[in-house]
């Protein structure tokens, strides 16, 4: 069974493309992520800005995922997400941007 997750590509004024995320990333839908993370890279010389903030649940698999676009993305994280993104080392590969602040 596959968890419900989903993916909204989009662009800002200045043409950063922006990739948000809601719901549960785990090794069910981790593909799924993959191939929107793939689809919605810009080639303009813009990095992918992936917005977690909607996130409830990442596993190893999502990680795995953001890991591998480390170096083209950038995170909007939650207070839930933050922690994780630092500790597993993927805040010290790719920016990360934390909720109100």
């Amino acid at each position: 069974m596959t968890t419900p997750l989903t993916l909204a590509p989009s662009r800002r004024s200045d043409g950063t493309p922006v990739l948000t995320v809601s719901g549960e990333i785990d090794m069910s839908n981790a593909g799924e992520l993959e191939a929107a993370l793939t689809d919605a890279a810009g080639d303009d010389g813009h990095a992918l800005l992936v917005d977690l903030s909607a996130v409830e649940y990442l596993d190893s698999a999502g990680l795995t995922v953001l890991f591998a676009h480390a170096p083209r993305i950038e995170l909007v994280a939650n207070e839930l997400l933050a922690p994780v993104l630092t500790i597993s080392g993927l805040a010290d590969m790719t920016t990360v941007h934390s909720l109100g602040g």
